[in-house]
Order: C-alpha cells, then sequence, then structure tokens
C-alpha cells in the first residue's frame, strides 16, 4: 500500500510539474512567423450555404456542414468527389479542398488551375464556366457572368464566353491598363470595374511616360540589373489617368471625357444600376476640391457634377456610392464633411435627402442592406475608438441598432436574406470565436472558440488606458509588462511606434493588436509601450488632420507624453528607453530620437521617411502641399537638418528595392551621419521592397531584438 501511494504521489507531482511548466513556456523568435500553432484558428471558408440556416467550412481537406438549429455538424463532401467529378470532364485534379463560393440551387463554385469551376452538389457532377491564362494577374471576376477581366503585363484582357479579347494593346510599357493607380491612395486597390450586370467594364488607363524614373537594383542576375521604376515626388510631374469603358460584345472601348486639368485624381469610380452612367470623385492634385462627376457610359460625355466638397486641409474619398435597393434613385455617400465619417442618403441628381448617421464616432464601412433595402449595415466605432462593431440603420429614421453583442473587433457574413449572420470576432481576451447572431443581435448559437492559443506561455499583463493630450482629448495606450514582473525591480522599456495616418496600433482585438514580436520583448524583460497619437486612424478629422503641413510635430509632442508617464512609472528605468517604427514608424522613431537628445538610449528605425520631398505626390502632398507651397513645413520635418543631435545608438533597416519609401532617404542620411561625424548602424535587406517578410521577417525581428539586447 505504501509503494502504491509512493508512486501515486510521484505520478502526481510529475504532472503538476508537467501542469506548471506548460504555463511557463517562452516563445520562440524563430518560430513567431511559423509556429501557425502561436495563431488565433477558426474555420476555414465558413459561409452559409442556403436560407434555411444551413451553413460550411472546410476542415481536413472536406466540406463540413452545420445549421443554426442544431448542434451536429456532418461532412457532407471530400475533395475525392470533387477530383472524381473533374475527372468526368477530362480536368486535372487538385490537392487540396479548394475555397468555394455557395450559389443558388444547391451549387457552389471554385477556382483551379486557372479555371472557373461549378459544383452541382445534389448531382456530384463538376462543369467548366471560364478560364484565364497562367501568365494573367490582376483578376477580376464579374459574379453573374463570370466574364473575367485581367492583365499580362500592362495591357488589358477579358475572357468572354470562352474567348480572350485584347482589350488594350500598348507597346509602351509605361502605359499601364487595368491595374490600380494613384498608388493605391483614395480607397483604391484595382484597376477594373465590371458594371452591375455584367456586361460592360471600366477600366483604368495610366500614362506614365511623363512621370521621372526612380533607379532600383536587382542584385540576383550575374551582373545586378537597373530595375527603374515610376516615383512621382511631391511637387514633380504625376502620371494622366484616365477611365475606358469597354464593351466585350462591339469589343471597342470608349474614353470618359474627363478633361483637364491632366493631373488630378480619378477615384471612386461607380455604375449606376442600370448601366447608362459612370460616376468619378474627381479630386484636384492639391486634394481639397472633390467634385462627384457623372458621365455617359455609352459616349464618355460628361452629364453633370453633383456635388462638391472642400476643405482647407483636404478631401479624403475613399469609398464609391452605395445605391439603395429600395430605391435605386437614391445612393449613401461616406463624408467627413462634419469632422467624422459618416453617411450621407442623395438623390442621383444631386440634392442631399438627408445625413444619416452622425455623432462622435466614425463609419467605416458598408456591409450590405437587408433583403428588404430599408436598412444598411455598418461596421463602425459607435461604442467605443477601440472597436469594429457592426450596425443596422434604418435608412428612413436613422434609428441605429448594434447586431455584434460582444465587444471586440468584428467580421460579418449575412445570409442571403440578411436575417441571420455569422460573426467573426476577437478582443482582448478572446483569440477567436465565431456566433451565429440574428439581425436583432440576438446570439443564436456559439459555432467556434479558441479563446488563447498561448495559453500555456508565460506572457506579461498587457493593459489599455488612455492619457490626456494636451487638447484635453484621450490617447489610447497599451502596456505589455515584463513576465514574472517585479514591481520593485526596474525596467529597460521600448516604445513602438507608427504615429501616421490610416493607422490604429491599440484596438480591442486578440493582444490588444499587439502581435507577437512585441509579447516576445516584454517576455525578455522589456516594457513594451504603445500610444496611438493625433495623426492617428478612427478618431475624426480634427485628430487625423492636425498634422497637415507639420507632419511629426504634433505626433510628437504626443508620444512624450506617453515617454512622461512612463517615467512616472517606478518600475521603468527612466535610463534604458527605446523607441522602434517602421515607416512613418520609422520617421517618427528617428524625428524622437534626434528632436529629444538624451532621452532614447537606442533606437531602430525601419523604411523611414527622411525628407518629404522625396516621398510621392498623392500621400506626401496631401499631409504636406509640395514643397514650394511649404517650405517651412518640409525644413522642419526634414530629419536631415537634425542630424547634428544624434546621440547614443541607431539602427537603421532599409528595403534594397523598396518602392514605397525610397532608398535615397536612408542613404541621404547616412551620408549626412558620415559628413557630420556621427556613428549609426545601417542595414540593408537587399531583395526587399517597402517591409520585410517571408521567412527574413524572423531574420529582421531577431536584428532588432539583439539591437535591444546589447545597447539598452
Amino acid at each position: 500500500m505504501k509503494q502504491i501511494n509512493k508512486l501515486f504521489l510521484l505520478t502526481v507531482l510529475l504532472f503538476l510539474s508537467s501542469f506548471i511548466g506548460a504555463q511557463n513556456k517562452q516563445l520562440n523568435i524563430d518560430e513567431l512567423m511559423t509556429n501557425r500553432k502561436l495563431y488565433p484558428s477558426g474555420l476555414n471558408n465558413i459561409q452559409w450555404m442556403d436560407n434555411a440556416g444551413n451553413y460550411t467550412w472546410i476542415a481536413s481537406n472536406k466540406l463540413v456542414k452545420a445549421n443554426l438549429k442544431s448542434e451536429k455538424k456532418d461532412t457532407i463532401l471530400d475533395v475525392a468527389a470533387i477530383n472524381a467529378a473533374l475527372k468526368l470532364i477530362s480536368e486535372k485534379e487538385i490537392k487540396r479542398f479548394p475555397q468555394i463560393s455557395w450559389t443558388e440551387n444547391m451549387n457552389f463554385e471554385f477556382q483551379a488551375n486557372n479555371k472557373i469551376y461549378n459544383f452541382d452538389f445534389a448531382a456530384k457532377k463538376a462543369s467548366l464556366i471560364n478560364s484565364y491564362p497562367e501568365t494573367a494577374e490582376n483578376m477580376d471576376i464579374e459574379p453573374n457572368t463570370h466574364h473575367v477581366a485581367y492583365t499580362i503585363d500592362n495591357n488589358l484582357f477579358v475572357s468572354y464566353r470562352g474567348t480572350d479579347i485584347t482589350v488594350t494593346e500598348d507597346k509602351n510599357k509605361d502605359i499601364v491598363n487595368g491595374q490600380s493607380v494613384h498608388r493605391n491612395e483614395f480607397g483604391i486597390n484595382k484597376g477594373t470595374f465590371w458594371s452591375p450586370k455584367g456586361t460592360l467594364l471600366a477600366y483604368y488607363r495610366m500614362d506614365q511616360t511623363m512621370v521621372t524614373d526612380y533607379p532600383l537594383v536587382d542584385i540576383e542576375t550575374r551582373v545586378a540589373e537597373l530595375k527603374s521604376i515610376k516615383y512621382p515626388m511631391a511637387g514633380m510631374t504625376s502620371h494622366k489617368v484616365t477611365v475606358g469603358i469597354f464593351d466585350p460584345v462591339t469589343q471597342k472601348s470608349i474614353f470618359l471625357k474627363t478633361g483637364e486639368p491632366a493631373e488630378q485624381y480619378l477615384t471612386n469610380i461607380s455604375w449606376s444600376p442600370d448601366e447608362k452612367y459612370v460616376y468619378i470623385a474627381v479630386l484636384n492634385r492639391d486634394q481639397n476640391h472633390l467634385k462627384l462627376n457623372k458621365y455617359n457610359a455609352a459616349n464618355g460625355d460628361f452629364v453633370a457634377t453633383l456635388f462638391e466638397e472642400k476643405n482647407d486641409k483636404y478631401v479624403e474619398p475613399e469609398h464609391g456610392m452605395y445605391f439603395l435597393k429600395s430605391n435605386p434613385k437614391q445612393f449613401l455617400w461616406f463624408s467627413e464633411r462634419d469632422g467624422f465619417n459618416h453617411l450621407y442618403l442623395y438623390s442621383d441628381d444631386g440634392k442631399l435627402v438627408k445625413q444619416l448617421t452622425k455623432g462622435n464616432w466614425v463609419v467605416k464601412d458598408i456591409e450590405g442592406f437587408n433583403a428588404k433595402g430599408d436598412k444598411v449595415f455598418i461596421s463602425a466605432t459607435k461604442d467605443s475608438p477601440l472597436d469594429n462593431d457592426v450596425y443596422a440603420v434604418d435608412i428612413k429614421s436613422g434609428n441605429i441598432k448594434m447586431l455584434t453583442p460582444v465587444k471586440g473587433t468584428h467580421n460579418v457574413v449575412f445570409d442571403k436574406t440578411c436575417n441571420n449572420i455569422i460573426d467573426v470576432y476577437s478582443n482582448s481576451e478572446t483569440a477567436s470565436k465565431i456566433q451565429i447572431v440574428n439581425a436583432d443581435g440576438k446570439i443564436l448559437q456559439d459555432v467556434f472558440e479558441d479563446k488563447n492559443p498561448l495559453k500555456d506561455y508565460k506572457l506579461g499583463e498587457t493593459s489599455v488606458f488612455t492619457i490626456k493630450a494636451k487638447d484635453g482629448s484621450d490617447l489610447y495606450c497599451r502596456m505589455i509588462k515584463p513576465a514574472n514582473f517585479d514591481p520593485n525591480k526596474k525596467y529597460p522599456a521600448i516604445i513602438y511606434v507608427y504615429g501616421g495616418p490610416h493607422a490604429q496600433l491599440v484596438t480591442n482585438s486578440w493582444l490588444s493588436g499587439a502581435g507577437l514580436f512585441l509579447n516576445f520583448l516584454a517576455q525578455q524583460g522589456y516594457v513594451v509601450f504603445t500610444l496611438d497619437n493625433h495623426g492617428s486612424a478612427n478618431r475624426g478629422f480634427a485628430f487625423e488632420s492636425i498634422i497637415y503641413r507639420n507632419c511629426g510635430k504634433y505626433e510628437m509632442e504626443d508620444q512624450m507624453l506617453g515617454v512622461d508617464y512612463l517615467k512616472s512609472q517606478s518600475f521603468v528605468d527612466a535610463n534604458r528607453i527605446g523607441v522602434d517604427g517602421w515607416s512613418y514608424g520609422g520617421f517618427m522613431t528617428i524625428s524622437m530620437k534626434l528632436k529629444n537628445p538624451g532621452v532614447f538610449k537606442v533606437a531602430t528605425a525601419g523604411g523611414p521617411v527622411i525628407d518629404w520631398k522625396w516621398y510621392e505626390i498623392m500621400y506626401g502632398e496631401r499631409y504636406m502641399d509640395t514643397p514650394e507651397q511649404n517650405p517651412d513645413g518640409y525644413k522642419n520635418a526634414s530629419l536631415i537638418n537634425y542630424v547634428d543631435k544624434l546621440q547614443g545608438k541607431l539602427l537603421v533597416i532599409q528595403g534594397g528595392v523598396d518602392n514605397t519609401v525610397v532608398p535615397q532617404h536612408s542613404s541621404s542620411f547616412l551620408k549626412k551621419c558620415i559628413d557630420l561625424g556621427k556613428q549609426l548602424d545601417y542595414f540593408i535587406y537587399p531583395t526587399h521592397e517597402h517591409n520585410v517578410r517571408g521567412a527574413d521577417r524572423s531574420h529582421l525581428f531577431r536584428k532588432i531584438y539583439e539591437y535591444y539586447q546589447q545597447n539598452l
């Protein structure tokens, strides 16, 4: 009996020791990019199957079905069944279950081998819908007709009823068709726009022949080769954009008569529901005067300007028109004209019907309309700027109802009736959760939860809080304390910063938006701190646009308040503070280092903007105007002018073929440091563009970490 008790006790001790050890695992820096188990899991390709409450997802190369009224889950199809159907029509087999999209009549569509297939689920038969060449890029598949617009090199093509049609034949590579323009600003992320019924195609044509060439060097050839890009810097000549309308039946294009000046921005292309008109938000080069123009899609004639928007700083259209299902003569328009991004209801003759949403919060996007068309679903920050919640807005009354009852960052999938919603979300407590809710915001079913993939790891405590800016507004902060935190010890601190427009680092999402690398740094004994300053996103126009003509000034004032907060904490070693950032964050990092000598012992800056005169015109001129219009602003923001203040350790990291913040920025900064006898560390990733992606990102993490280990 005593022997049994000893064995039992030994077993319990071994179990407890393994359990305790499991709660104290350390993140491995080399696994941050490769170990999928460290990241929240979910249900792959989850979507509604029909309007009867059935939904599906892909797991283990099989299709799984569930119903919102039942806990039962059934495997209904595997990849072998798809391959059997493909074999019957002499098509190549596939290795993995494809991403699918359910259609009517229990069919789904999928893409494989540069082809689009239909799969009849009931009959277990496949059919070929359309195809496109292996060399095709920028594919845009029209959902009704399945015509495919695509590009090869700089020209545009359409796969139409089994035939590949050449839309453009420009031999000059500096004339680019069917691709995004204006360097992906103004919400532009593609270059083709199918009409509502799929009968016509609008497309961008960008003439870059007049734009300055910028030299980048490809070192992966036997002799390095020049790979110049077209890069219009602030104050220089920009490209010329026009919009074509292609008719696949006549195989001819006409161009909209968008007029002069040539240097203007053609943004947010929208079609009228009847396909007779195309609308373009035309923005002047100064980006302070917008005209919503209407053009005849048949002959390209200008019809009318529906309305205009002006602002002393800038107007930034990022969304097209959303025509109402219930009334195709009316549309919704996004605008920041009252200080926050909200929806305005217009008639198609340009008359304002009413402002639909209002308040000191931001509408981020339109998620869809209900079947009746009297409600619009939006994602917004109505209840907190840290959240991305989904709401139903009654178009007639303006009443707003939250549909996502749990606070957090939500992505939703509506069924075709819009009565039921698949809600995929995370927050600071939950890594990933999927629920079914109805149009009244009632939770109908818990589908999946990955509460904490890091439960076996010893992480530092993360807190989110606010400090007051000089103008009294709240600045949201996130702090990760070291693992095994001892309030009686003093720890070095690393500030992670971005600070620029269109970004928000502190959110009510998993890890509060921090990511694994910052938590790894906290495990290594650093206090890791982040503050979203004036200039960052989702706080309204005044908060974000304060940086206008003075990039770096007000952002740094806020960041230094964060430094003061850190210094006030008894557990922070005020003599060992570092700062790290990339891109705009690199600009902020070096600004903070140089303009506050002695405060930051160490700084690491990746892809930093050094002087805004070397940045591209669309983004640069929006916030800084041109160097000729704003010489003082450019002078004050240029980090070249503060190199003499450099103290302590600074590491600058540069992508060798960076086509966003071109290498001239960091190289010029390096030269100035040499001229003044200032020492710094400089590291190039020769084959990377603006960020270090893929396997090399682990190398980047280690480079930054070891720099702080050696110097902070």
